[in-house]
């Protein structure tokens, strides 16, 4: 190894001066990231399992409930630290489970003007059953508490239709006790469900399912996705050369698509506590390697290859939390496939446009630009590698 690098690889203590003289795209990149650890303040999609009486409908809520009683506006947030109401986040994160609990009973009224449940036109009131707060755990990580609405029915067979306000974020609903029929639905920006009956299930077809499912793919990579996001950048800053891009993203593909397929169908499964360092850990790599190489390696396709299996298990922790039930499941997973993908040549496009297309061509490239966004983009890794294995 020492060998190589004395016949052309730039040496650590070199690339560690162009970032201190000239890498100021890996120190903002390094600042950003830092500044917003993985998950601290991630904003989480709300998640909410509808079941539908003869004369009443009920909600339950699994949520971060402080971002509700602060009033963040939620809509295209991604990190409540981005939030004018951050520190009220915050101090709500320290609160003990009945002072929390008691907070938001104080605040639902506001809350409950923001979810609509609609039948035939009509308005149905909701009223706050039961919430319960977790614990408090480390406050620089959301909380997930539940919490039960409920709302009397008018006579009639008329289907409901549940809105969810964007300032709320993203929901995922769940119809439950309709079966294999049940209705499922991600609600972004301020739509609406589809029809729900009020017997049986509102069945989706399998392209329905389908379309559903990209956006929460994409999602999970932008604005969510920053892991996976800093792995795609390391992929990228390797080279601007079309083929070495192509052979790396089509391996991470193939990886991800497996282990995220057998780990939904339950068939594999690995805690997150092995999972996410080890996603923590790749990055590390792609960051180091590109520097120390001089482009692509034969072993590096290979190498992503198994990282790609680790971030597909990262992906499938998504998926679970959402609840796909057996109905179009294949038809899920392939739009959900589909937004990720959408979302990693979202984020190339980005680089490339950004950065590529003006500089790549040019001798100081590597030094003045990939080199030290390389780096960065390794100590960010390494900080969360060590973040989520010994903090």
């Amino acid at each position: 190894m020492m060998r190589n690098i004395s016949k052309g690889r730039l040496p650590v203590r070199v690339a560690l001066r162009s970032v201190l003289s000239s890498g100021l795209l890996g120190l903002a990149l390094l600042i950003a990231a830092l500044s917003s650890p993985l998950a601290a303040h991630e904003v989480q999609p709300s998640v909410a399992d509808v079941t539908i009486g003869g004369d009443e409908i009920a909600l339950d809520f699994e949520a971060t409930l402080e971002p509700f009683i602060a009033g963040v506006d939620l809509e295209g947030l991604s990190d409540t630290n981005d939030s004018d109401v951050a520190d009220e986040v915050d101090r709500l994160r320290a609160l003990e489970p009945a002072a929390l609990e008691e907070a938001f009973r104080e605040a639902f009224d506001r809350f409950a003007d923001q979810i609509d449940v609609n039948v035939d036109g009509a308005r149905v009131p909701l009223s706050l059953q039961s919430v319960s707060a977790a614990p408090v755990g480390n406050v620089e990580l959301p909380r997930l508490s539940d919490f039960v609405v409920t709302g009397p029915l008018p006579e009639g067979d008329a289907p409901v239709v549940v809105q969810w306000d964007a300032s709320l974020g993203a929901l995922v609903l769940r119809q439950m006790g309709a079966g294999q029929d049940g209705y499922t639905g991600y609600l972004t920006n301020g739509a609406a469900s589809d029809p729900i009956p009020r017997t049986g299930g509102a069945a989706q077809s399998g392209f329905e399912a389908f379309v559903d499912f990209i956006p929460v793919g994409f999602e999970h990579i932008v604005p969510l996705g920053l892991d996976h996001i800093l792995f795609v950048l390391g992929l990228f800053f390797l080279s601007t050369q079309l083929r070495p891009l192509l052979w790396q993203v089509t391996a991470f593909t193939a990886a991800h698509t497996v282990t995220l397929a057998l780990a939904v169908l339950g068939i594999v499964s690995v805690p997150g506590s092995i999972v996410e360092p080890l996603i923590a850990a790749s990055i590390v790599y792609v960051g180091v390697e590109n520097v120390l190489s001089r482009g692509m390696t034969p072993w590096r396709p290979l190498i992503v290859l198994l990282f790609g299996l680790l971030h597909g298990l990262g992906f499938a922790g998504v998926l679970t939390e959402y609840g796909l039930g057996s109905s179009n499941l294949v038809a899920k997973l392939i739009g959900f496939n589909v937004g990720v993908e959408l979302g990693q040549l979202f984020v190339i496009a980005v680089a490339f446009a950004l950065v590529g297309y003006w500089f790549g061509r040019k001798d100081w490239y590597r030094r003045v630009i990939a080199n030290p966004a390389s780096i960065a983009i390794a100590l960010v890794g390494a900080w969360w590698f060590v973040e989520r294995t010994l903090l």
